[in-house]
């Protein structure tokens, strides 16, 4: 249903999806939304007929629409209940698309890391998607559902469990899988404009007037160390400056809520996530050098000459891992959290598949069955709306998703 009741003809509208994400969106929804009104959105028809052929998608319908066009992205937008998003960089393919969601009162989900086009897109259309109870969720793939999710359930945990607000979650991460050339895309492009000097704010997607004073506790690590609660050596995880953002401001927004008496989060809540190595010596040494070729890898990508040639060498856009390769991948995040009398909660998030593409794959398009199917059930009723995370977009009701769709998402 529209905002103001009038019905549209389509549940949801994909939009990108004869890219390489997109494509196993389709392969998703004509598995798990057979019985739903949908449609493949893009810039080429023949495109997007070649893997509607190609998918089995009988019946989804086919939308025109330039991600510079205003005039069509309102059309499209005007006829969906939601919008999914693969279409990245999203910074240059996804303001627009947006705009029109706020604009129509159109729920829209995507795949995006890209935290300074979040930034963006929360200063232009936060207030206003609020007022019209529009849910607008950037961040519904790997990037950043099991960080996000998971700090919330484990914080969640200790405050049912215990009556203790949650002061510190770490989360750390098992991962194997491979590269699409839209990810590579999106951090060249937020390198070659200058965004990526944005992430270097630990708070940059918080509510203002909600970072703390003491920003430098929440610096991002940058080398590794032996984590007793893990058992295990940790270093820096690349994913780190992205999900980070986004748990803080999950936080943020809880404790600023009407309701912020039931936050299970305290005022001084801290947030940090790891790549796990293993233990002994072999895996002192892989952390050590990981952390060091990150770190060189991080001055090395600020020279134009080393961007051009990761991107001549990288799978191109539309590009990815092999059927074989995303079939054998896996992840695995583990969370441990604190509360404020030293009570501790564990958690786990893991699934089978290549986590970039499989997982996110699953995430996002749950993320998106989740507005069509049980609205009713979100956190904060219909009311709720912003430019919001999964977790205080979602909360329960993708869990419950995830759970059904074969991941384990669980606290002990």
């Amino acid at each position: 249903m529209a905002r103001n009741g009038i019905s549209r003809p389509y549940d949801i509208v994909l939009y990108g999806a004869s890219g390489f994400v997109g494509r196993q969106t389709v392969a998703y929804l004509v598995e798990h939304a057979a019985a739903l009104r949908w449609a493949l959105a893009g810039r080429s028809k023949e495109r997007l007929d070649a893997v509607r052929k190609a998918c089995g998608a009988d019946g989804a319908k086919l939308i025109v629409a330039d991600a510079t066009d205003e005039r069509a992205l309102d059309q499209l937008a005007s006829r969906a209940r939601v919008v999914l998003s693969t279409a990245g960089p999203f910074a240059r393919y996804g303001s627009e698309l947006v705009a029109a969601c706020v604009r129509h009162g159109t729920h829209y989900v995507d795949i995006t890391g890209e935290t300074p086009w979040v930034h963006r897109m929360i200063v232009q259309h936060h207030a206003a998607a609020a007022r019209h109870g529009t849910r607008i969720v950037p961040g519904c793939g790997f990037d950043s559902v099991p960080s996000d999710l998971g700090a919330w359930l484990v914080a969640r945990a200790l405050w049912q469990q215990h009556g203790e607000r949650c002061v510190d979650v770490k989360a750390c991460f098992s991962m194997r899988g491979g590269l699409n050339g839209g990810t590579l895309a999106s951090a060249l492009n937020a390198l070659d404009t200058g965004d990526a000097k944005l992430m270097d704010d630990p708070f940059l997607l918080n509510p203002p007037g909600t970072a703390p004073t003491d920003a430098g506790a929440h610096a991002d690590p940058l080398a590794p160390h032996r984590d007793t609660d893990f058992g295990a050596w940790v270093g820096p995880f690349v994913m780190g400056p992205i999900n980070t953002r986004v748990v803080r401001r999950s936080a943020a927004l809880l404790g600023a809520a009407p309701s912020a008496d039931a936050s299970p989060f305290a005022p001084s809540f801290r947030y940090q996530e790891y790549l796990r190595f293993g233990r002994g010596a072999a895996a002192a040494l892989a952390a050590a050098g990981a952390s060091a070729a990150m770190q060189a890898g991080r001055g090395a990508m600020k020279l134009k000459t080393a961007r051009r040639l990761a991107a001549a060498l990288a799978p191109a856009p539309g590009e990815g891992p092999s059927q074989r390769t995303m079939d054998r991948g896996s992840f695995r995040c583990e969370l441990v959290a604190r509360g404020e009398r030293g009570a501790v909660v564990r958690g786990r998030i893991a699934g089978t598949g290549d986590p970039g593409n499989r997982a996110t794959t699953r995430f996002v398009c749950e993320a998106a069955l989740a507005l069509v199917l049980d609205a009713d059930a979100l956190p904060g009723g219909h009311g709720l709306g912003g430019v919001l995370t999964p977790s205080t977009a979602f909360g329960d009701v993708l869990v419950r998703r995830l759970q059904a769709a074969g991941m384990t998402v669980e606290t002990s």
